[in-house]
């Protein structure tokens, strides 16, 4: 289903949709918006009206807006949902997430440490010492992001139509998200509000999802992985900084001190890089909008089966050190 059916379906979509720069998944977004407000406001004029059969009118509203809700569940679940139930990246690569001995985190979290130091002066930097690379050049290069990690896993083979802007990205950092990949239009979308430091890995773990990897946590390897092996600079320091941001966190719960003494190790232009994205992220912390939209993808992902929801992407730090572990102890 996932391979015959879903993927080739949201792929034909996908060629049509990217067709034009504008998101349409916005375009779609914004529609059904009113349309829900519009048929809210109907549904109570019309229960008004109904004098002496207010009852069934009302019972009538509530039963359509059921069926076009579970009507959009059932499409959504064909087009994307059936992804979880088949081969994961895992199954398919033999790469698999273990539990993570504390001397394999720490190796492998400063083995990233210092991949992003080394990386760091490859990248355009504006007079504060903070990334500075166009977003445009960065959304421009997406294209070939997997062209060497597919060499590596060709079942990760796909033509990459690029990812696109959000005109609403301000709202997507509210809701706590930094992409979004929409099954029904077959589009990548991402965050052009957030910090530019990270766009890039971004960028490279929307793209994982086109290639119909549903998991997050395996996206989020997939986009350390394919950062830091395409040749782009942007892109490697990117990647090597946001797979030290999961380990490096995984690491502050275990041995804080070992956290400090890489942490305070970094070069400032890393650190200024760190600091400005936590900044720009600790303006939404703890916000109602923020609260709900986790809850509701928590949800989501524990519906298809997920059951650690968003702290799946915890998850993600096994993988890293299963796959950079014999890379990191080889390292003099």
């Amino acid at each position: 289903m996932a391979k015959h059916v879903a993927g080739p379906l949201r792929q034909t979509v996908g060629r049509l949709c990217y067709r034009t720069e504008i998101s349409v998944m916005e375009v779609l977004a914004v529609l059904l918006v009113l349309l829900c407000a519009g048929y809210v406001v109907g549904s109570g004029i019309a229960v008004v009206r109904a004098a002496g059969h207010r009852g069934d009118r009302a019972y009538s509203a509530v039963l359509g807006a059921a069926c076009a809700a579970l009507t959009l569940y059932a499409g959504t679940c064909l087009l994307w949902g059936v992804h979880f139930w088949t081969d994961s990246f895992q199954d398919q690569s033999g790469i698999t997430a273990q539990p993570v001995a504390q001397e394999d985190l720490l190796a492998v979290t400063q083995y990233f440490a210092d991949k992003t130091a080394e990386a760091a002066d490859d990248v355009s930097r504006d007079a504060e010492g903070l990334f500075d690379v166009p977003r445009e050049d960065i959304l421009s290069a997406s294209t070939t992001v997997y062209d060497v990690l597919e060499q590596e896993f060709p079942f990760l083979e796909f033509d990459d139509p690029g990812v696109k802007a959000m005109a609403f990205s301000r709202l997507m950092s509210i809701m706590d998200f930094t992409g979004v990949y929409c099954a029904w239009t077959g589009e990548s979308n991402v965050n052009v509000d957030s910090p530019a430091c990270l766009l890039p890995a971004t960028v490279a773990h929307e793209l994982a999802h086109q290639r119909g990897i549903a998991s997050e946590q395996e996206c989020n390897f997939l986009g350390v992985l394919a950062s830091t092996t395409s040749g782009n600079p942007a892109y490697v320091y990117a990647g090597w900084l946001s797979g030290y941001i999961y380990l490096g966190n995984a690491l502050y719960r275990v041995d804080p001190e070992s956290y400090w003494a890489i942490r305070n190790a970094m070069p400032d232009t890393v650190k200024a890089d760190l600091a400005y994205n936590n900044a720009y992220w600790a303006q939404f912390q703890d916000s109602v909008v923020q609260t709900v939209s986790n809850q509701v993808y928590d949800g989501l992902l524990k519906a298809y089966g997920d059951e650690r929801g968003i702290q799946s992407y915890g998850t993600v730090v096994d993988l890293l050190v299963a796959y950079y572990r014999d890379l990191a102890q080889e390292k003099p």
